[in-house]
């Protein structure tokens, strides 16, 4: 399998990409990891005896600020662009990047295309809950979306927990305002219906707090609700940090109850942590694209390559357009 790695991409690039390839190509033997940037820039950092690690060029690069329309229109020869395209053109089965991530859902979404039979696609991610995880969806792909739109985001994620993380018929909980199923939106009530007149295994309406305990395998919202709750979240972690610094520096006494918590705090940091789960993947495009936090390290690369890896060998876009074939049939 060969992946196209944003090398660009992200606050610490290009070092932290570059350091991810290699973790990853020696976790997976079968893996080929092409370095997408401006290639003098990237040779400083790949050391010349790695395996299955290349440089592919791109003369331009895509800034956090940049509006991905304007991107899409002017930066055709980004690492993003060329990266994408790469896959269109059969150079490469996926693509990451931690870098503009509208940019990277424009390009996906308009070199791609869509694959046959989804409506919208939708940006997934993990949340972190106290039976693992759960998956949210969508986190900021579409701000607006119609009751057909959310259906499919469950079927695509159903498909994806089962082939991708082996859990057999995963539950899937409709974010709504309260657990009963008259509460909610107009949307959510039609959504309601449509999910529990399907074969999927709807649990139904689920709250906001039950994200972090796990009541689902699955979240579903529109996109407006899940970007705000991934702001929050991320902001969340952060927050807790600084608190329990600030709390710690108060006394002599909290800061020896700190020294003694310590273990329990640095496995609390690393539930939370994002880069255990690598990235966000563009479920519904016509190809396999992974976002990763702007502030990855390598080993949340190397986790998202290891998601684009597993994505790819399990067919899991080939599954979604059979199923949404079998339903619409």
């Amino acid at each position: 399998m060969k992946v196209a790695l944003d090398a660009m991409g992200g606050d610490f690039a290009p070092v932290e990409p570059v350091e991810g390839a290699i973790l990853a190509v020696k976790e997976y033997p079968d893996l080929e990891v092409m370095l997408v940037g401006k290639e003098e820039t990237i040779k400083q950092h790949l050391p010349e005896d790695i395996e299955r690690v290349y440089i592919k060029n791109a003369d331009e690069t895509i800034s956090s600020q940049e509006l991905p329309s304007a991107a899409l229109k002017n930066k055709k020869k980004s690492s993003i662009g060329v990266g994408v395209r790469c896959i269109r053109e059969k150079e490469a089965d996926a693509f990451v990047s931690a870098g503009n991530t509208g940019a990277v859902m424009a390009f996906s979404l308009f070199t791609l295309g869509r694959l046959k039979g989804v409506k919208r696609p939708a940006l997934a991610t993990f949340f972190p809950s106290t039976r693992g995880h759960t998956l949210v969806l969508d986190v900021g792909a579409n701000s607006d979306s119609k009751p057909l739109n959310l259906f499919q985001f469950g079927i695509m994620a159903s498909i994806y927990m089962s082939k991708v993380y082996s859990i057999s018929k995963p539950s899937i909980g409709l974010l709504s305002m309260g657990s009963e199923e008259t509460k909610g939106s107009n949307l959510t009530s039609e959504v309601y219906r449509m999910f529990s007149d399907s074969p999927l295994n709807f649990y139904g309406n689920i709250e906001g707090d039950d994200i972090l305990k796990g009541t689902v395998d699955i979240a579903i919202c529109d996109g407006f609700t899940g970007n705000a709750i991934l702001k929050f979240g991320e902001s969340l972690v952060d927050f807790i940090k600084i608190v329990l610094k600030e709390e710690a520096r108060k006394s002599i006494f909290t800061a020896l109850g700190g020294i003694l918590m310590k273990p329990a705090f640095k496995g609390l940091m690393e539930r939370v942590n994002y880069e255990e789960y690598g990235g966000a993947i563009l479920l519904g495009v016509n190809g396999i694209s992974v976002v990763s936090h702007g502030k990855s390290t390598r080993y949340a690369i190397k986790n998202a390559l290891k998601n684009a890896y597993r994505f790819y060998k399990e067919k899991v876009n080939y599954v979604i357009k059979e199923d949404l074939e079998r339903m619409a049939g």
